[in-house]
């Protein structure tokens, strides 16, 4: 057969509702300046799937170091790969001060937090090694799991008990050989907001012989009191050997980094095949990360800002009864009973009568018969946003209980990224 006819059959769950859902379920077009309200299919929205956690996509000085940098750069700065003819003093400052951040010895750019977790997962660990991973982890941890070539298992969503069983099941694969165990997990899980059982996971080390690997994608910034991470929150941030962050949520830019001791981060500088075999992060992108960062570190309120949104809209969903799950960070699911096709018609109810955008996520992301609206609070919402989007979902949620979204297929998008 050949392949091309191959993929036409097998178009994917996504893929087959294509020439119906694209521009409006599946890769819509928000326009206008980033922020809380942006315009879709020419009407004004307010918007709660951005990951612009702190409000600094729009920053007056982040706008202005981005414009300045790429007029005295330009887009092409620094050119090749960092390890050849890429390097600056600019992306070594970068690295030093993400280490001090997030309260580690060293830490090494990623040009996409994605690829950069599944070169990590690569670089970490060969044959004789074993992988423990949480069952809920991103696609991207998945990805670097596929790659190993040697022994994984999977751990129950943040079961602490099943974590040491398969801890129990890897020390005795690994013992007598020159293997090792990788535990991975998340510090805030994107679609559910839970966090990671991280310091549960770190008094494991009391009893068995492991390295912590911990994504944290939506943990950096938000987490902790100065915006450290999930170590910071939860006082545990020693016990973490190698930590991720991206720059895709609370610094709202592209990019990401590792950070570990010096001796780690070493050898990931020598062994990142997505980053050796990569052009290195244009001057632009660094120099905007600094100056986030800087902001990041220097206004502490824009973090206080985010959890007043973020514990105002989720007090707010709970006293009406909606079902928020677990969520203690700032990732804010409602979730409700109905098929795939109600999913498609709630979103454009949203969408269309009540002006309101969100993302909509269904099986087999989460089990059937469930609709999830994940809301992403940010720093530059207003309370008045909160209070609007509480009573469009209380009348949206009140219509599905009425059987008004009743349609024969449905047509969403899902998933996240990094």
């Amino acid at each position: 057969m050949d392949i091309f006819e191959k993929l036409n059959k097998k178009a994917g769950p996504l893929g087959q509702h294509a020439d119906d859902a694209y521009g409006y379920y599946m890769f819509p077009r928000l326009e206008g300046e980033i922020g809380p309200r942006m315009k879709f299919k020419g009407q004004m929205m307010l918007n709660w799937s951005l990951n612009n956690y702190l409000g600094l996509a729009n920053h007056p000085e982040v706008r202005k170091v981005d414009a300045e940098a790429t007029q005295e750069y330009g887009l092409a700065y620094p050119m090749g790969a960092r390890m050849m003819s890429g390097n600056s003093v600019h992306h070594e400052q970068l690295d030093r001060e993400l280490a001090a951040f997030v309260g580690k010895e060293d830490a090494v750019l990623l040009n996409y937090g994605y690829q950069g977790m599944v070169s990590a997962i690569d670089a970490l660990v060969d044959r004789h090694d074993v992988i423990v991973y949480d069952a809920e982890s991103h696609a991207c941890i998945v990805d670097g799991v596929r790659l190993h070539m040697g022994k994984r298992f999977v751990f129950a969503h943040n079961d602490i008990e099943n974590l040491e069983v398969q801890l129990q099941r890897a020390a005795k694969l690994v013992e007598g050989t020159p293997g090792g165990i990788l535990v991975i997990t998340e510090g805030v899980f994107g679609m559910t907001g839970a966090q990671g059982k991280i310091k549960e996971i770190t008094e494991l080390k009391k009893k068995y012989n492991f390295r912590l690997f911990v994504d944290d994608a939506h943990g950096f910034g938000t987490m902790g009191k100065t915006g450290g991470g999930i170590g910071f929150e939860q006082n545990c941030n020693d016990g973490i050997d190698v930590y991720f962050g991206t720059f895709a949520k609370s610094m709202a830019l592209i990019g990401g980094f590792i950070a570990a001791k010096k001796e780690v981060v070493k050898y990931l500088r020598y062994n990142l095949r997505s980053q050796i075999y990569a052009k290195s992060l244009p001057m632009p992108i660094v120099k905007g990360a600094l100056k986030r960062l800087e902001l990041i570190r220097n206004h502490p309120e824009y973090i206080e800002k985010l959890w007043t949104i973020v514990n105002a809209l989720q007090k707010g969903l709970r006293e009406q009864g909606f079902d928020i799950g677990k969520t203690n960070t700032c990732v804010t699911p409602v979730m409700m009973k109905g098929t795939v096709g109600e999913a498609t018609a709630v979103v454009h109810d949203l969408r269309e009568n009540y002006k309101i955008f969100c993302s909509v996520v269904v099986y087999p992301v989460i089990p059937k018969g469930m609709i999830l609206l994940r809301l992403i609070p940010t720093a530059v919402h207003t309370l008045d946003d909160v209070k609007e989007t509480i009573r469009a979902f209380a009348e949206v949620r009140a219509k599905l209980a009425q059987g008004q979204y009743q349609v024969e297929k449905g047509i969403v998008a899902m998933g996240e990224t990094h």
